[in-house]
Order: structure tokens, then C-alpha cells, then sequence
């Protein structure tokens, strides 16, 4: 049986201690934010799939036990969440944008439960108690509001009654109305100044309406025309022959038999009892 000193002396145990000596495994960053070296980014990328193709592979198995198997989800979730702030590393340093043309195939795997966006089930999984009955609910559909509940969010403020309140829009209105009065006055006074000076003429400006001024001759019209003669009630002749009550009656009596013998009565009998009207001369 060899020593211990003799079993450290081997190729073997050599090696190992070389090995160990001269190269330590480097650790992935905590946060993809640390890493400023691009190969290095897409190095973690990679190892990230790999850690979780495996644990895929892993899930499948329904032997392992309901707390196993969700731990397992819990993990292949938080990975799928690392990779993708890996890839947006990548990209922050120049790289390629690995969520437009990476593969889904780890994404197609999982299946996502109606209403809870982001976190998938994996294999075995996706039959635990309790997230099966999730996936056979139907997602909840919006409740459509009633004609009530619409109408409670109406009130002055959607007809625009209470604009005025905040205190903004009636100085801005009364600005906009003290400018174009002073515009309206000055124009006023420049069109008097000419007329005064004698460059322009009333003629031209055009005379200004005296809201004072009555019009005798209208009067005098009104009263010389003459009054309305009361109009007499017409009377209007009909040209077409007007049935009366009595025959608009008995038209429709006649009508009703017709469709009562067209429903109850057979051909052969509607057949004979036109015969015998004619024999009878009816």
C-alpha cells in the first residue's frame, strides 16, 4: 500500500496540483452592469444557457417531488432573467442584439399562465397542483361598463362649464380683448384723421349708421298696404270613386275566407266548391 507521500508524488496528483496553483475558476459577476469586456459578456451569455439546458432537462422528471420541481421553475425563471440583462449588456458594448436574432427555443419550452406576464412553467411543472387548473382558466375579460357607470364621469367639467375657474383662461381672454378693442380704435381714429385731412372721403370710408334714425317712409308703406282678406276653408273634390265603410268591410271579410280556405281546405276541395258556385251561378 503506497504512502501519502508517494501518492503526491504521482503524474497525477501533480497535475491537479498545478492545475490549481496556476489557474483559478472566475466567477460571474453579480450584476451584468460589471463586466466591460464584450467576449466576457458573451462568455457568461453562454454559460447562463448551458446552466439552464441542464436544469430543463432536470425538470422533466416528475420523481422529484413538488418542492424540487418548483425550486427548479424558481431557478430556470431567475436564469432566463439574468440572461436577458446579459444581452442588453452585450448590446450596451457593441455587441449583437441577441433578443432579436437569439434562438427561443428555451422560451418555447416554457408556458406562460394567463394574466401573470414573464413567469413560465417548465416540464413536469406545468402538471403540479394548482398551476394546472390555472392554465385551463380562460383569461378574465374586461368588465363592460354600464350606461350608469359612464355617466358618472360626466359633470360640468366634460361640457366645459368650469374652463373659467382655474383663473388661466378669462385674463388671457380679457388681454385678447383689451388688444383688439385698442386695434378697432386706432383704426377708427387714423379713418378720421384722413377724412379730416381731406385724403379720403366719407364715400369711400363709408358713412357711419345712425342706430337713431327712423324711416318715416316705411311707415307710410306699411300702412298703405292692404289687409289680408280671411281665407276661406276649401273644399277639395275627390276624382277617384272613395269606397265606403260598408265595402272596405265586406272586402276584407271576403279577404280573410280566402286565406282561411287557402290554409285548411285541400286543392280537390277548393276545386269542387268552385264548380258548384259556378253551377249555382254564385
Amino acid at each position: 500500500m503506497a504512502r501519502n507521500s508517494e501518492k503526491a508524488m504521482t503524474t497525477l496528483a501533480r497535475w491537479r496540483a498545478a492545475q490549481a496553483g496556476t489557474k483559478e475558476r472566475e466567477r460571474r459577476p453579480f450584476l451584468a452592469t460589471d463586466c466591460e469586456d464584450l467576449h466576457k459578456a458573451e462568455k457568461w451569455r453562454r454559460q447562463i444557457i448551458g446552466e439552464v439546458s441542464r436544469k430543463v432537462a432536470q425538470i422533466q422528471n416528475a420523481g422529484l417531488g413538488e418542492f424540487r420541481l418548483r425550486d427548479l421553475n424558481d431557478e430556470i425563471n431567475k436564469l432566463l432573467r439574468e440572461k436577458g440583462h446579459w444581452e442588453d449588456r452585450i448590446k450596451e458594448l457593441g455587441g449583437p442584439d441577441y433578443r432579436k436574432i437569439g434562438p427561443r427555443m428555451l422560451d418555447h419550452e416554457g408556458k406562460e399562465v394567463p394574466g401573470n406576464k414573464g413567469y413560465k412553467y417548465f416540464g413536469a411543472a406545468k402538471e403540479l397542483p394548482g398551476v394546472k387548473e390555472l392554465f385551463e382558466q380562460e383569461p378574465l375579460s374586461a368588465p363592460r361598463k354600464t350606461r350608469a357607470e359612464l355617466m358618472k364621469d360626466i359633470d360640468a367639467d366634460y361640457y366645459g362649464y368650469r374652463d373659467e375657474d382655474d383663473g388661466v383662461l378669462v385674463p388671457l381672454e380679457q388681454k385678447q380683448e383689451k388688444l383688439a378693442v385698442e386695434a378697432k380704435v386706432a383704426e377708427w381714429k387714423s379713418k378720421k384723421e384722413a377724412i379730416l385731412r381731406g385724403e379720403s372721403s366719407k364715400a369711400e370710408d363709408g358713412e357711419e349708421e345712425d342706430i337713431y334714425f327712423v324711416n318715416e317712409e316705411s311707415d307710410d308703406e306699411e300702412k298703405a298696404l292692404p289687409k289680408k282678406v280671411e281665407e276661406k276653408p276649401q273644399h277639395f273634390i275627390a276624382h277617384v270613386p272613395v269606397p265606403s265603410q260598408k265595402e272596405i268591410e265586406e272586402a276584407l271579410v271576403h279577404r280573410k275566407k280566402m286565406e282561411l280556405l287557402q290554409q285548411y281546405a285541400s286543392e280537390s276541395l277548393q276545386a269542387e266548391a268552385s264548380e258548384a258556385k259556378t253551377l249555382l251561378g254564385l
